[in-house]
């Protein structure tokens, strides 16, 4: 990316917005000590020049992370080929033994089969590709956090309301549909949008909205660009450890600044953790810290991500930020 870095104030909105992304900005303002005009306005210009968005994650059905590699001639062809692909939400260009790794998501592992062999694996200059079934999210990147809120600040930011009393108990499938499709791409879309462009009344999507994210069947995230941030170095480690020890990992993991995501998978491996670094040779020192911490655990592969070109369906410039467009992710049934 080219050289940019976030400004205090637009870090304090980002930590905000991570943990609470849809906190109205007249309710941000006295704890983030600027008035909600500006803050409106700061968070659209870090969306609009790619540096941060907010995503609505919708839960369920099968995930995978899949290895691939290429011939070289091709590889940036295949990238933006498979980055085309709505199954795929993630693709990062790796070193080690894969060239690429997608994050995929569909309604079941059939259908991730199916786009594995069938449409990443059929194209020209792919040579090899390797599933690892997600079986367990133990850990998951909207969990992390920027950290430049105190901790006192971070408790005054306002939580989603509760759905209310007369709310419906179940979410109408047109309302959950109005909510998928638009939220997936932005996460803070007003309810008034959302209504009139799905021509829904706003108490109904309210209500749904509510509902969905008290049962944990939708999630809002928030995400920086990682070069604008502390720690722009991205790495994967592979890990095999005793089944035993996988809830250990997950209680590791959150106690560790730099970890992102843990997933326990159904390969040669099974888990599979993603980290943010300061250094370079922060890399091996992590790998070292954490076999110290969980001795029977053995770190298998790894791979640094020289670059992503796609995140939760935003396609990523060369600059590393979400600027190429939004490839709506595949609807889960």
């Amino acid at each position: 990316m080219k050289k940019s870095v976030l400004d205090p104030l637009e870090e304090r909105i980002i930590h905000a917005l991570q943990i609470e992304g849809r906190a109205p900005w007249s309710e941000l303002a006295p704890v983030i000590g600027v008035d909600a005009v500006t803050l409106a306005r700061r968070w659209e210009s870090l969306r609009g020049r790619g540096l941060a968005w907010v995503t609505g994650i919708f839960p369920g059905g099968a995930s995978a992370l899949v290895d691939i590699t290429c011939m070289p001639q091709h590889t940036g062809e295949v990238a933006e080929r498979i980055a085309r692909i709505p199954a795929v939400l993630t693709l990062d260009h790796t070193s080690g033994g894969r060239d690429l790794i997608a994050t995929m998501l569909a309604d079941s592992p059939l259908a991730i089969w199916d786009v594995v062999t069938n449409r990443i694996g059929g194209l020209e200059g792919v040579r090899h590709t390797q599933t690892h079934l997600v079986t367990e999210l133990l850990m998951e990147a909207s969990d992390w956090r920027l950290r430049a809120l105190s901790p006192h600040e971070a408790t005054r930011i306002p939580r989603p309301r509760p759905p209310r009393a007369r709310a419906p108990r179940a979410v109408h499938p047109d309302v959950e549909t109005a909510l998928r499709h638009c939220l997936a791409e932005d996460g803070r879309r007003p309810i008034s949008r959302i209504a009139a462009e799905h021509h829904l009344s706003e108490q109904r999507v309210a209500d749904g909205l509510a509902r969905l994210r008290a049962e944990g069947a939708l999630r809002i995230r928030t995400d920086v660009a990682r070069n604008v941030t502390g720690w722009p170095v991205y790495a994967w480690y592979f890990v095999r450890t005793p089944a035993r020890q996988i809830q250990q990992m997950r209680q590791l993991m959150a106690q560790i600044p730099e970890a992102r995501t843990a997933l326990a998978v159904a390969s040669q491996y099974n888990l599979v953790v993603a980290v943010w670094l300061r250094e370079m040779t922060d890399v091996m020192r992590f790998e070292a810290a954490l076999e110290a911490a969980v001795p029977s655990a053995r770190i298998v592969d790894r791979s640094v991500v020289f670059r992503m070109s796609k995140h939760l369906g935003r396609l990523i410039d060369d600059d590393g930020a979400a600027k190429r467009g939004f490839i709506h992710p595949q609807s889960l049934g």
